[in-house]
């Protein structure tokens, strides 16, 4: 099922990739204002959460689990905001977003609330690196 999967393009434009989980492949998403991952089913043709196997919803809510834990964990941030909308890209993805009661759109939703901001090259690759840590992905 797997080979036949893709990433869509605007999630390939918008975010860096951290690794594969079992089932997900994990994005950061390109803007340092908030630490914000991406979960996205290696499944062809998923739009929606029900149209997942059993078996695959059990392991995308494990993976998100353990993506939000690590999350929290490495930025130690305030709440901890998990969508999976698809209005804009209707490829399934589940957004792990950590927010701080400072950053600049709390308390509201993150999408335009600001423009991005891109990582600092060392600071995003060791964000990286402390994610693929977390979550054992080499």
């Amino acid at each position: 099922m797997e080979s036949s999967f893709t990433l869509h393009p605007q999630l390939a434009a918008d975010t860096v990739p951290v690794g594969d989980l079992p089932l997900s492949r994990v994005l950061l998403a390109n803007d340092a204002n908030y630490p914000w991952l991406i979960l996205v089913p290696r499944r062809p043709g998923i739009t929606e959460l029900i149209d997942l196997s059993e078996a695959d919803r059990r392991q995308l809510t494990a993976e998100t689990d353990a993506a939000a834990r690590a999350l929290k964990a490495i930025t130690e941030c305030d709440k901890l905001n998990v969508a999976a909308l698809g209005n804009v890209v209707a490829q399934l993805h589940v957004h792990v977003i950590g927010r701080r009661h400072s950053d600049k759109a709390w308390p509201k939703p993150v999408w335009g609330a600001a423009p991005a901001t891109a990582y600092d090259p060392v600071a995003r690759d060791g964000f990286i690196a402390a994610l693929r840590r977390a979550l054992a992905i080499e």
